[in-house]
């Protein structure tokens, strides 16, 4: 789990084809990997990796073809920067959101603005994520947790503060670039729940009694 807070920008040092997908070689520049071991993950992008190779510096990851397919990862190319966040401790705050780092889609930019110290971006998703999108909710795009601010249609907006424009890499998306997108948990779980056949009804009337309806 990760709570979508970037620690530490790093890039792509190489990119080797395998028989299951794609090695990516990260170099982790200031992101401390001395508490990090083989087998732990490491969020890339949003994207949960798992280090199977592990130096001062830098570390590998095993990528499948089907992460390859659902993320931006088959576009990523060598010396390109990335996010990355280590994986949440259990005596760590929570600052963001509870974050899984398994992308649900990919999302288009359409529009870029500044708005006074911020930077507003529009992003397209596809049909099946907007139902889990809710404004004023929480949502993740390439590992960065942020808040939606409106919705319209398949359009979203958030804005993004200047502390987190200049920790990310955001400031290198363009109009038409694509983001990985998570949406929040709670709402999977939620979806989960209402599809039960069995006592549908009932968890429906808890989940609004709590509020989460």
């Amino acid at each position: 789990m990760f709570t979508g807070i970037i620690q530490a920008q790093g890039n792509i040092k190489e990119i080797r084809a395998s028989n299951k997908g794609a090695v990516f070689v990260l170099n982790s520049n200031s992101l401390d990997l001395s508490d990090v071991s083989i087998g732990d993950s490491i969020a890339v992008n949003g994207v949960c990796l798992t280090v199977t190779q592990l130096d001062k510096n830098y570390f590998s990851s095993d990528v499948s073809q089907e992460t390859l397919n659902c993320t931006t990862f088959s576009q990523l190319k060598k010396g390109q920067n990335i996010n990355l966040e280590k994986s949440l401790r259990l005596n760590q705050g929570v600052d963001g959101h509870i974050v899984s780092g398994h992308v649900d889609g990919v999302g288009k930019i359409t529009l870029i603005a500044i708005e006074g110290d911020s930077t507003r971006m529009k992003i397209k998703v596809d049909d099946n994520l907007v139902k889990y999108i809710a404004k004023k909710g929480s949502i993740c795009i390439n590992g960065v947790s942020l808040t939606v601010n409106e919705i319209d249609g398949n359009f979203f907006d958030v804005n993004i503060v200047p502390h987190t424009f200049s920790v990310t890499t955001f400031d290198e998306l363009k109009v038409n670039s694509q983001v990985n997108i998570e949406i929040d948990i709670i709402a999977r779980h939620i979806e989960q729940l209402l599809n039960q056949k069995t006592g549908a009804r009932i968890d429906k009337a808890l989940l609004i009694k709590n509020g989460y309806l």
